[in-house]
């Protein structure tokens, strides 16, 4: 049947009607998600604009008071007692030994010791410590360490006054000092000295000092160790030990040299004088050292009426044996001194000790054996070189007479040795 003009008209407008209601280009679909995201911001943006647009904040009604509640109750007495006993013991603690506490400024040239004096130049300061009053003729206890290398020196006592002092005697050997002042502040008296033979661990420690220049701070902590040794001098002869130091957790920090460390009686036990430091470290983290009361009681007089201490010599380099040792060694002791050398024209040298005679390795070092092992100090057991010194400087002093029990290569019983003390070269 063939179809009329007008019906093919018609046909073509109606197929160019359904073509104009799909025109999407070719492989390009409605995104939905984007689609959403556009309605989205769509809609905010039309948030936007209805916030924008101020309208009136009706007033607030005045608020009402909150129920009254009384403040938490303080600790009954029953409770708190203990503790405020003990904040009151500190606080007079330190009431009375604070005034005789002082801060050390220690001066010296702001050139080198060798170059010529320039008139005018003002004085460097060098360093800053802390010091107690020893005695009422003007007597002040500090650490040969804090005055070392200075020229000039002054005091600041706990009311801000100042006073210059001159050095009277140090001694390197158990890092202590002695300043004397001409006149002292109103009401300040010395410190009393305890014995720190009684010091027990555990017992409570009170460091006064000016860390960092904070000067007349208190710190409280324990006892936590005695018997401790600190390195000492370097000498041609070797290095030299400082024994019997106390041990305490009561902060300690640059500036606290040379300041007392108290017990609960505010007598003086320990002058402060080192921390522990890990590497990389300055401040204190829970260990301090302090000279014991015992060595300060012998020391410091001697310095005051000589300017210098001896103290007792034998002459020996020793090594402390113990378990492990004496079993690669095959010896038939397990503890005690190990005489390595025997320095000669020593007191150690007429008494006739005898030193290492052949060299072996121990742990990849060297050590002379072959010489005599000390056992024992007039009847007294000794473990290691640390506590001999410490026997030595806590009871003896130069001129004494004292008996090794030695042990000698090859003998079956130790032997007694008389030696005469003489003073450290």
């Amino acid at each position: 049947m063939r179809r009329t003009p007008m019906l093919r008209r018609l046909l073509l407008l109606v197929l160019s009607l359904a073509l104009a209601g799909c025109s999407v280009p070719f492989g390009q679909r409605p995104d939905p998600t984007l689609q959403a995201i556009e309605t989205r911001v769509a809609e905010m943006a039309r948030q936007q604009t209805v916030v924008a647009t101020p309208t009136a904040i009706p007033p607030r009604p005045t608020d009402l008071p909150l129920p009254t509640i009384p403040p938490q109750p303080t600790l009954e007495p029953a409770i708190s007692a203990a503790l405020v006993d003990q904040e009151r013991l500190l606080v007079e603690l330190y009431r009375r030994a604070s005034p005789a506490v002082v801060s050390i400024e220690v001066f010296g040239s702001a050139l080198p010791a060798n170059h010529p004096v320039v008139p005018g130049l003002p004085e460097s300061t060098r360093s800053q410590g802390s010091g107690f009053l020893f005695s009422d003729q003007g007597h002040i206890v500090t650490n040969n360490h804090v005055i070392a290398g200075g020229e000039r020196f002054q005091v600041r006592w706990f009311d801000g006054s100042t006073s210059l002092a001159d050095l009277v005697g140090a001694d390197p050997d158990s890092d202590l000092a002695v300043l004397k002042v001409r006149a002292l502040p109103p009401g300040v008296a010395p410190l009393p000295v305890g014995d720190s033979r009684e010091v027990a661990v555990g017992q409570t420690a009170v460091a006064i000092g000016s860390p960092f220049g904070e000067q007349n701070s208190l710190t409280v902590g324990v006892v936590s160790g005695l018997g401790r040794t600190l390195r000492g001098p370097t000498r041609s002869l070797g290095t030299f030990s400082i024994p019997n130091v106390l041990q305490t957790d009561a902060a300690i920090n640059p500036g606290n040299s040379g300041g007392p460390l108290l017990n609960a009686r505010g007598e003086v036990i320990g002058v402060n004088t080192a921390i522990a430091v890990s590497q990389g470290a300055g401040s204190f983290e829970g260990v301090g050292y302090a000279v014991p009361a015992s060595t300060l009681l012998k020391v410091a007089p001697a310095l005051i009426s000589s300017g210098r201490y001896d103290h007792p010599w034998m002459g020996i380099r020793m090594f402390s044996l113990d378990a492990l040792v004496a079993e690669q060694l095959g010896l038939l002791v397990e503890r005690g001194v190990l005489i390595t050398e025997v320095q000669p024209d020593s007191p150690a040298a007429r008494a006739g000790l005898r030193g290492g005679t052949r060299e072996v390795s121990v742990d990849g070092m060297p050590l002379l054996v072959g010489g005599d092992i000390v056992l024992a100090l007039d009847g007294r057991p000794v473990a290691d070189g640390d506590q001999l010194i410490g026997l030595l400087e806590l009871d003896y002093q130069v001129g004494d007479t004292v008996t090794l029990s030695v042990l000698r290569e090859g003998a079956q019983t130790p032997i007694d040795v008389p030696l005469q003390l003489e003073a450290r070269p």
